[in-house]
């Protein structure tokens, strides 16, 4: 579950950062588009890093980490 929580981040923070470069281009800095894209890429990376910190401390990942073996 948490694996398939963690490729669907990914793929929403490669859709933000190119939703981010195509304002950057139709925009020529005129809006805020590219700023609330960077926002939403940050949320998403943090999000995607608590979902995996938690993964792996509950061991759903199925790896073998050094302070669990």
């Amino acid at each position: 579950m948490l694996q398939t929580i963690v490729i669907i981040l990914l793929v929403a923070i490669l859709i933000t950062l190119a939703a981010g470069f195509i304002f950057f281009y139709q925009d020529r800095g005129r809006s805020k588009r590219v700023m609330y894209a960077l926002g939403t890429r940050v949320t998403l990376a943090f999000i995607l890093i608590l979902v995996v910190s938690y993964g792996l401390y509950t061991g759903e990942f199925n790896l073998s980490t050094p302070w669990n073996p």
